[in-house]
């Protein structure tokens, strides 16, 4: 799939990398897709930026055990012409208290033992709505990481290497 959903009803074919749980049901672009359309989206972490100044200082966010696990997403597929896209999206939720030090949102994790019922197209509103609160903070863990995140083109396990804090660096690049 390509990241960034594409509603199936949209004229220009552009995406939305991130869905809020709170208006998922609200806004067109999303309500068809977690109605019908939800999906899991494997990790074993993901990164976040911590204001340093007037850097950033990017975190590398996981579970404790380091184990992996799932972000609830929703999907949908785009047609325009020839071309077919199936896309997707993480759905967001308010911080818990370790995310909080970095922003204010953070990935709706699910615990395993939700897969079932967040693919199940017949788990009511209220099951859903549940499944999406923020992930218990006493189960993750957090670390400082090289700013080499920063950079696409960059793609080595050391990314996720703990590192001293960069004060001082230019860190803000997006």
């Amino acid at each position: 799939m390509v990241w960034g959903l594409i509603p199936s009803w949209s004229h220009e074919g552009k995406g939305f990398i991130n869905a809020r749980s709170e208006t998922l049901e609200a806004k067109s672009s999303f309500s068809e897709s977690f109605q019908h359309r939800r999906c899991l989206i494997p990790a074993d972490g993901f990164f976040e930026w911590r204001k340093v100044g007037r850097s950033k200082q990017p975190h590398y966010i996981q579970l404790k055990d380091e184990s992996p696990y799932a972000f609830a997403g929703i999907w949908d597929q785009w047609k325009n012409r020839e071309l077919l896209i199936r896309s997707c999206a993480i759905i967001t939720t308010p911080a818990n208290e370790l995310i909080k030090e970095l922003h204010d949102r953070m990935p709706a994790i699910l615990h395993p033992e939700a897969y079932e019922a967040w693919l199940d197209p017949n788990t009511d509103r209220a099951t859903l709505g549940k499944l999406l609160a923020p992930f218990p903070a006493s189960e993750m863990k957090s670390h400082p990481v090289s700013s080499a995140v920063n950079y696409v083109g960059n793609d080595s396990s050391d990314l996720t290497q703990r590192v001293d804090v960069e004060v001082g660096t230019n860190l803000s690049l997006f």
